[in-house]
């Protein structure tokens, strides 16, 4: 077995270990400087408005293709689920109609009649 001084593994596992350090060191030092906040602050800002301006850019992009945009997508959902919403009120106020139409028949109608017992006169009995 090889000595851990002399074993190639646990010298880079070292180095590697050392380099880490350093950069994370150094990281810290970098992040707490005005500087590095006032770069991020204007890094954040940079990426903000490159997003708007390909947003923009995109909805130029589907209108020349005549493609609706996203937000076009969006607003025919919203419409869409209206009217089903308006369908489901229209299909209870029928479904209440049509109960209380049937409830409004009269009660000797809407009963069955019990099977006939007696045979009408001149009718024979069938055996």
């Amino acid at each position: 077995m090889a000595d851990k001084g002399n074993d190639p593994a646990v010298i880079w596992q070292t180095m590697i270990g050392e380099m880490e350090k350093g950069f994370n060191s150094f990281a810290n030092q970098a992040m707490g400087t005005p500087e590095f906040s006032r770069l991020m602050n204007q890094a954040g800002g940079f990426a903000a408005g490159a997003q708007k301006q390909l947003g923009e850019l995109m909805e130029r992009y589907l209108v020349s293709m005549n493609l609706p945009s996203r937000s076009q997508l969006v607003g025919m959902a919203e419409r869409l689920q209206s009217i089903e919403s308006q369908l489901n009120e229209i299909r209870a106020l029928l479904n209440q109609m049509n109960r209380s139409a049937s409830n409004a028949e009269s009660p000797a109608a809407a009963k069955p009649r019990p099977p006939r017992t007696k045979r009408p006169p001149g009718e024979k009995e069938q055996k």
